[in-house]
């Protein structure tokens, strides 16, 4: 008689143990809904990819603004888009902001929020710029290929039209060989056409994997009891 009760009280007690399974997954589950992209690796994930081309980018858009400078002083600031060059590095350097204070889909704190909306509004800014600026170059370059140089003492004065008296001029100051604006400035005009194409498709990809992650990713789920019995699902 004490034997079978001591047997059926073992067997109450191995039916009653939480599968070993549920255990083993609670710990992940613990938090919430664990990051979707952590299998993969560091360099993978977002945003430091896209930080880092924009960073990339950004420099290499200064660099050739600053040289396109060199040829001429009397260049204008849309020409010479620095300015879209240095905005795109401080995207990117908040990007990596971002990415260090572990980027995940849902905001779990006010500075994550705070941080991904401002990476959002000047991903978005940095798209309207680069646009800009593919404007003008592409308008400028429309141009150089029409004009018609002619050396002036150290300047070097062009026009889209020789034979028209009334025709607007363009002055390149400091400018003692014509070749470098029908040929070397023109081809910086393609190359920031080109960089700043890849940089508005980069900060398009940024803005939308953000706002994918933010509104189109939801965690639902049924909770009993403590966390570690949480159940989540991604639709």
């Amino acid at each position: 008689m004490g034997e079978g009760k001591k047997g059926s009280g073992g067997g109450e007690k191995s039916r009653g143990a939480p599968p070993i399974q549920e255990k083993k997954g609670g710990k992940a589950e613990e938090g919430g809904p664990a990051p979707e992209d952590a299998h993969k690796c560091c360099g993978c994930r977002f945003p430091l990819l896209i930080a880092l081309l924009q960073l990339l980018l950004g420099v290499a858009i200064t660099a050739v603004a600053f040289l396109m400078v060199t040829i001429s002083p009397s260049l204008l600031a849309r020409e010479t888009p620095h300015w879209a060059g240095i905005i795109l590095c401080v995207v990117s350097l908040l990007g990596f902001l971002l990415y260090c204070i572990t980027y995940v889909p849902d905001e779990r704190t006010s500075m994550q929020f705070i941080a991904k909306l401002l990476y959002f509004i000047l991903c978005t800014v940095g798209l309207v710029l680069s646009v800009l600026v593919m404007a003008f170059s592409g308008h400028h370059y429309a141009q150089t290929n029409g004009f018609s140089c002619l050396e002036v003492g150290d300047d070097c004065v062009c026009t889209l039209d020789p034979h028209d008296p009334i025709a607007r001029t363009f002055t390149y100051a400091g400018v003692s060989d014509c070749g470098e604006v029908t040929g070397t400035l023109k081809l910086y005009f393609l190359l920031q056409i080109a960089l700043n194409l890849t940089q508005a498709l980069v900060c398009a990809l940024g803005a939308f994997v953000m706002w994918k992650h933010r509104y189109q990713v939801f965690f639902v789920g049924l909770q009993i009891g403590s966390p570690s019995f949480q159940h989540w699902q991604k639709v």
